[in-house]
């Protein structure tokens, strides 16, 4: 059982694993890349008022393009099954940043009604990502635990939140210029959020629930 929750690199893998991590690294690298060069040409800024169409495309074609690839390539399945979930559980540790989001509502750089939701999700789900990963250590069969699964859909949860949030003020922001909107999260460096970490999350968050659902199955 411990094999299948957190494998080692030693462990039998599907041949063309090897494969499989140089194409995810070079796709990683490829879409932070884009992102930047888009956010460089202001290509997710819209109009006061409007829905962000571009930010929402940001969002949601990186997290269509995983799972169409789950559903095209046994051999990438294979490889999300394989990744240590110790790992997964540690990078989300860094959602404990949200924290920031607090911060750049005291300085009136984002919305109260976004910031906050969005700062205080992201702290709770990063808070408890250290002993998420202790249990994974001391249970080999935690990841399929319902605490393990709880935290992974409150991960979840908490993302659909805070983007829906966004969306939905950018599309009722009334144009005055001097208020304060979810502008910012259209430009770099904070384009990075809704149009990588974002999704990257999203992605974590899937691979872990599918390797807890493996286990289910598996002592089924």
């Amino acid at each position: 059982m411990s094999a299948t929750v957190l494998p080692s690199p030693a462990e039998s893998q599907p041949i063309g694993s090897n494969g499989i991590r140089l194409s995810v690294t070079l796709v990683l690298a490829v879409w932070f890349v884009l992102v930047v060069l888009l956010g460089a040409l202001r290509a997710f800024v819209g109009s006061p008022g409007t829905p962000p169409v571009a930010i929402a495309i940001g969002v949601g074609a990186p997290v269509l393009l995983f799972f169409a690839w789950l559903r095209l390539s046994q051999s990438f399945r294979h490889f999300i099954l394989s990744l240590d979930l110790r790992l997964i559980a540690g990078m989300q540790a860094w959602r404990w940043a949200g924290l920031g989001f607090l911060s750049l509502y005291a300085h009136d750089v984002l919305p109260a009604m976004f910031a906050v939701p969005a700062g205080l999700g992201d702290m709770a789900i990063g808070f408890a990502a250290p002993w998420m990963i202790l249990g994974l250590v001391r249970r080999p069969g935690f990841a399929a635990s319902p605490a393990f699964i709880r935290w992974n859909v409150l991960g979840i949860l908490d993302l659909v939140v805070a983007v829906s949030l966004g969306a939905s003020l950018a599309t009722l922001s009334s144009r005055i210029p001097a208020e304060i909107s979810t502008a910012p999260m259209a430009t770099l460096p904070l384009l990075l959020i809704p149009a990588f970490l974002v999704p990257l999350f999203l992605m974590l968050h899937t691979a872990a629930l599918m390797q807890g659902r493996q286990i289910i199955r598996s002592r089924a």
